[in-house]
């Protein structure tokens, strides 16, 4: 048995054995504890009959000690399931950055602006047209205006706009939505990963709503398009420290400072996929909270392959090239890598989620493939038996092309990454709730619903977040959020390749979601 085979064994039983304990604890334990105290009742109570008050009273001091360590014994038993059981994490609301119209370009005018911004060889402006023409991305995705400008005005000044603003307004919109005043928030987190300016991002905040001294606050940076999930990872943990409170998590991304202006290839790609977005997401432990909250967080499983050999951990870095220009390179082998990590993500999330039928086809592939070098195909579980909705990080067509084959999912359950990749790009980390926006606003949500959120992230980590809807989502603008002006227009049928039409421009910048 190999290393690898012994690993995905050891996993898949420790997650067993943990889901075992905390459906015994969780379901079981109150009830042998109640069945204790009938038999011992129902063992006193007839002799305790035919005694008077007093005789009880005497019997009781004369069994002190028992009936103390019998009282001891049972406080410790609920003190111990207490506990054992996890507060639950309500998500309460969610809200996604719409910037304004104009911020718009059309892939044309991306185009044009790119080749007049940057010193760009002929070379390299047709291979960026190629990529954008198989991008998936639409007419209308949205550029901060320091790019949108001749020339590009790349600077921490312009840097500093666009993230305040981003920050600034979903915050704005999420607090109003809620109606939760920014004194009762005490755990801030932001995440953005190329950009982490001094004063933080977190210190925005708790400067701009005057949250009270003692909120705790996290900065997240450097930890790619998945910071997003682990942001949500450690609000859940904090939140089973910190009582009666709610956690506000904002995930964003600078495009000013990281557009590349250079000849180097790999650093190009980033150059048509990225686009300027934000959400803001409001969790909480506090139990009135449920009967409002749209979700509870059921699970989060993180999975980083950077120990795992030097290709994970180098596949997405951001370095200079040989002009000194800025950007971020990825690998040829970032499929093969997301890949990877894919895979172990889900032999710890799978047990957690997954009927126990397609856990064993899963292990029994696995014992045949590795033990007796049997030539079977390997077996990816159908989490759709489980799963209801997915919301996958839209990195790009190709990574969603990808995952939509190894996962077996249907053009349905693709259709929410796929139009935040063709209405709003790569927006990182953020990409998930705009998805999760996405399903709402089309009332796709229904209560007892379950929804995987998978992203990925440079490490390389793959990380997932699983929520359960506490109530029906009923849709339209009332929730569509930043989906509100193309609602009736999507989705739409995005081609594999679609040439980029100089003399549409204009008609494409005014009408820039079209059914096809």
């Amino acid at each position: 048995m190999d290393r690898e085979l012994l690993g995905t064994v050891r996993q898949a039983t420790r997650n067993h054995a943990r889901m075992l304990y905390h459906r015994l604890a969780g379901r079981h334990l109150p009830r042998l504890v109640a069945v204790a105290v009938f038999l011992v009742v129902a063992r006193v109570v007839p002799a305790a009959t035919t005694l008077s008050l007093d005789a009880l009273v005497r019997e009781a001091r004369d069994n002190a000690r028992a009936v103390v360590a019998g009282a001891a014994c049972c406080a410790a038993v609920a003190y111990a399931y207490a506990m054992s059981r996890p507060r639950p994490v309500y998500l309460v609301d969610l809200a996604g950055y719409k910037p304004a119209a104009a911020h718009e370009a059309t892939r044309a005018r991306s185009i044009r602006y790119f080749e007049a911004a940057g010193n760009f060889s002929e070379e390299s402006m047709a291979f960026q047209s190629r990529m954008m023409e198989r991008s998936g991305l639409g007419e209308a995705t949205h550029f901060p205006a320091s790019l949108l400008t001749l020339p590009v005005d790349m600077c921490l000044r312009t840097a500093r706009e666009e993230s305040e603003a981003i920050v600034i307004g979903v915050v704005d919109e999420l607090l109003a939505k809620t109606g939760v005043r920014p004194e009762d928030i005490g755990v801030v987190i932001v995440n953005s990963s190329l950009f982490s300016p001094t004063p933080s991002f977190t210190s925005l905040v708790v400067n701009r709503y005057r949250l009270r001294h003692d909120v705790i606050n996290h900065n997240l940076s450097g930890m790619g398009c998945s910071a997003g999930i682990i942001a949500i990872d450690l609000a859940k943990h904090l939140l089973q420290v910190h009582a009666d409170t709610y956690a506000l998590v904002v995930s964003t991304e600078n495009i000013t400072l990281n557009a590349y202006l250079g000849n180097y290839r790999p650093m190009l790609v980033t150059n048509t996929l990225f686009r300027m977005g934000g959400a803001a997401v409001l969790l909480s432990n506090r139990s009135a909270e449920r009967r409002r909250a749209k979700y509870q967080l059921m699970h989060t499983v993180r999975t980083h392959r950077g120990g795992a050999c030097d290709r994970s951990y180098a596949c997405v870095t951001q370095e200079e090239d040989g002009a000194g220009n800025v950007g971020v390179s990825l690998s040829k082998e970032l499929m093969s890598v997301a890949g990877e990590a894919l895979r172990t993500n889900i032999t710890t999330l799978g047990p957690l989620v997954l009927p126990l039928s397609e856990q064993l086809r899963f292990l029994a592939t696995v014992v045949l493939r590795r033990v007796f070098r049997a030539g079977v195909k390997p077996y990816l579980p159908d989490f759709t038996l489980a799963l209801d909705h997915f919301c996958i990080h839209a990195g790009g067509r190709g990574v969603l092309d990808e995952l939509e084959r190894s996962l077996k999912l249907s053009a349905w359950h693709m259709e929410p990454s796929r139009m935040t990749l063709y209405r709003f790009g790569n927006t990182s980390s953020s990409s998930l709730w705009y998805e999760l926006a996405y399903c709402e606003a089309k009332g796709r949500i229904k209560r007892g619903d379950r929804v995987w959120q998978i992203a990925f992230g440079s490490g390389f980590k793959c990380n997932s977040a699983v929520w359960k809807a506490l109530r029906t989502v009923d849709g339209g603008r009332d929730e569509a959020g930043p989906w509100a002006q193309d609602l009736d227009a999507l989705p739409v049928h995005v081609p594999k390749v679609v040439p980029i039409d100089d003399d549409g421009d204009e008609r494409d910048a005014a009408s820039h979601v079209r059914p096809e």
